[in-house]
């Protein structure tokens, strides 16, 4: 979908559109929704849709995503990963090194993983398939969501309102904090591979 087509979309609809965009978002294919987030801010900015209604559906988008990932991965999910497993090489073995390795990071995962595209779709299926107790998750979920959208939407807003941004350049946000996120991810795996070598010649 072209930037044209779904700021039409966002005008025409306004929260009903975020809504559903942010909880596919979440639930669905990873996408810049940063992007997405952004566009809004810029869209209140310019008066073109109302602040309080597109904050709220922005946010509940993305939370009801959260509880609707959780619940498939607590009831649906194991069962079909038992059958499928097999075919797809995921042995017991290695489902249970998978799941003693989210299990050790699950707080922060839910609660900052939604800075990490394709991590926030698969952290609240991983938090209902390790049966994670359920007010744990609703809390870091709330407060990871509320963490997420502000920024971005805050962003959108101020710049939309101290410069001419044209909505266009909105897909330009999701590019930049990808490159950013996978520079930091890179200078932390540099510094732990140097922090291993140093140990090992200890």
């Amino acid at each position: 979908m072209s930037i044209e087509a779904l700021t039409d979309y966002l005008l025409q609809y306004g929260s009903i559109v975020i809504f559903i965009l942010l909880f596919f978002g979440i639930v669905g294919i990873p996408s810049p929704e940063e992007s997405l987030i952004f566009l809004i801010g810029v869209l209140i900015a310019q008066h073109q849709l109302h602040p309080i209604p597109s904050a709220i559906a922005a946010a509940a988008g993305a939370f009801v995503g959260m509880l609707t990932a959780y619940a498939g991965g607590r009831f649906i999910g194991y069962p079909l990963l038992h059958k499928v497993g097999k075919f797809i090489g995921l042995t017991k073995e290695r489902w249970e090194k998978a799941e003693q390795s989210f299990k050790r990071r699950r707080k922060r995962t839910v609660l900052f993983g939604f800075y990490m595209p394709g991590i926030r779709q698969i952290s609240p299926y991983f938090a209902g398939l390790t049966a994670m107790p359920f007010f744990q998750f609703v809390t870091l979920a709330i407060f990871g969501t509320i963490l997420w959208v502000m920024p971005f939407l805050i962003a959108g807003y101020v710049l939309g309102r101290s410069f001419h941004v044209n909505p266009s350049y909105a897909p330009l946000v999701g590019v930049f904090f990808l490159v950013m996120m996978a520079g930091w991810l890179l200078v932390k795996k540099v510094k732990s591979k140097k922090a291993k070598n140093s140990e090992s010649r200890t």
